[in-house]
């Protein structure tokens, strides 16, 4: 991969020479369009801070590669937490003093919501102009840089395709008593998923039904568990036959550790949460954080998340470069506003933990 601070010097130089034979005066030259704004940035970014610290949702291999090669890339030492569940509460209580600089991981709809709140900072990479709009903000406060599915799938040593569910409604249904296994909700794409659910009940102002449905699914759950591993353990091990996560640990487990798990392309299709990156607003070292969105949205580091890590890369280019699979990603996207998931999801979800959820059904360990 191109060395990025390389590029930016040698843009840089060629600028200067350029501008010394040149007798245009400032006030008569061209503002800058939205995408050149991108490129100063990252001018402005050869000088970095000697730091960055990442809050984020993501494993930590994953974070562990991202560092190396930002700091081979920058020099930039690069300091990541992983936060999981308490990520929003830990950005917003440090609105007045962020000690974090990125955050890195959940939802789109987590990030229309903090952006609400003014937490993050206007940044527009270099490659913006190549993510479809509905992977970034309109405005540039935030952009995905993985897509990621969720979808149904079930042990097929437990159950034929006839057998099997064909859709989420069916989840409810009685036959399948005891017999789904699930991640709690401290799992962002589970929260998603369910507020992604509720919300085709409310988008027709049915909600009332949709905790009928949402009731009736719980009743239908075995176990939740507090990881993604032991989730997929409890299927492996035959504990129930049906499970939802998202969709590159599928195929993960099933390429991997050589599971039986077919997937079920659900009839009314399957939520896609954009999993984003955003500046946050007040941070620290800006510039450094400036250039590790541009890294990390680039089509190579895309590209290498794709091959690497099993991410579904938002990035048209990095999707040609990744695996097979993700070039015959053909699945259905279920129909979902997440400018409304963002409005509607903390209460959705309080209701689900307290008035729905069984919580003699957790599983940690």
């Amino acid at each position: 991969m191109k060395k990025f601070l390389s590029l930016i010097i040698a843009v840089i130089l060629t600028l200067s020479l350029v501008a010394c034979g040149n007798d245009t005066t400032k006030n008569e030259q061209t503002p800058p369009s939205s995408e050149e704004q991108g490129s100063e940035s990252q001018q402005d970014a050869v000088e970095l801070e000697d730091k960055l610290v990442i809050y984020s949702t993501h494993p930590e291999d994953m974070l562990e590669f991202l560092a190396e090669e930002f700091e081979k890339e920058t020099g930039v030492t690069v300091e990541f937490i992983n936060l999981r569940g308490e990520l929003a509460d830990r950005v917003r209580a440090e609105k007045e003093n962020p000690q974090s600089d990125i955050m890195y991981g959940g939802a789109s709809s987590l990030f229309i919501d903090l952006n609400k709140e003014g937490l993050f900072e206007k940044y527009i990479p270099t490659w913006d102009k190549d993510i479809d709009p509905m992977y970034k903000d309109s405005e540039g406060y935030w952009y995905g840089t993985i897509q990621t599915p969720v979808m149904i799938f079930y042990n097929n040593e437990m159950l034929s395709e006839e057998e099997a569910p064909k859709d989420w409604y069916d989840l409810s249904k009685p036959e399948f008593k005891d017999n789904i296994v699930t991640r709690n909700t401290l799992s962002s794409s589970i929260r998603a998923t369910y507020a992604s659910l509720l919300y085709q009940f409310d988008k027709e102002g049915k909600i009332d039904d949709g905790w009928e449905f949402m009731k009736e699914m719980e009743s239908n759950i075995k176990n939740y568990y507090g990881s993604g591993s032991l989730q997929f353990q409890a299927v492996g091990r035959k504990e129930a036959a049906i499970s939802y996560a998202v969709l590159s640990s599928i195929i993960d487990n099933i390429e991997e550790n050589d599971m039986p798990l077919t997937i079920v392309d659900a009839e009314s299709g399957s939520p896609v949460i954009t999993d984003a990156i955003a500046v946050i607003k007040g941070a620290k070292h800006p510039k450094a954080a400036e250039a590790f969105v541009e890294f990390a949205g680039s089509p190579e580091i895309q590209a290498k998340l794709a091959n690497d890590f099993n991410r579904l890369p938002t990035h048209p280019e990095a999707i040609k470069n990744g695996k097979q699979w993700m070039k015959e990603s053909n699945y259905k996207v279920m129909d979902v506003d997440w400018s409304v998931v963002s409005e509607k999801e903390a209460e959705w979800l309080q209701k689900w933990d307290t008035d729905i959820k069984d919580g003699n059904k957790e599983v940690n360990e």
